[in-house]
């Protein structure tokens, strides 16, 4: 049995506790997701900063870029210019994921790093 002092003083420091615990604490470590996982849930990631990799591709009309693994698993990725330099690489990016239904998959590039050469 806890005396009355030791409640007393443990109360700050459960409560610290507490607080913390539904907080990021400022950490923006963002969630390591496949492609395949954002393409079949991606409505639990929509809002958060997620990390991925797949390769970059584009299409000219309209100009868009997105990134995409072996089974066509597909983020579209914004804002252009960023991407731009990655097509035709394999990449990781990071950044934050968004999801509609009107509008699909698409990632705010925050970073981006190449993981291989252009095949």
């Amino acid at each position: 049995m806890m005396s009355k002092t030791n409640a007393v003083t443990a109360l700050p420091a459960l409560v610290l506790v507490m607080l913390l615990g539904g907080c990021n604490n400022g950490d923006a470590s963002p969630r390591e997701v496949t492609l395949a996982v954002l393409a079949a849930n991606s409505s639990a990631h929509d809002g958060h900063r997620v990390a991925t990799q797949g390769r970059v591709q584009t299409f000219e009309t309209p100009r868009h870029y997105w990134i995409e693994d072996i089974d066509l698993n597909r983020v579209e990725i914004t804002p252009h210019a960023l991407i731009a330099p990655y097509v035709g690489k394999r990449i990781r990016v990071v950044g934050d994921f968004t999801y509609s239904r009107e509008d699909g998959r698409m990632l705010r590039l925050e970073g981006a790093e190449s993981i291989s050469a252009a095949e």
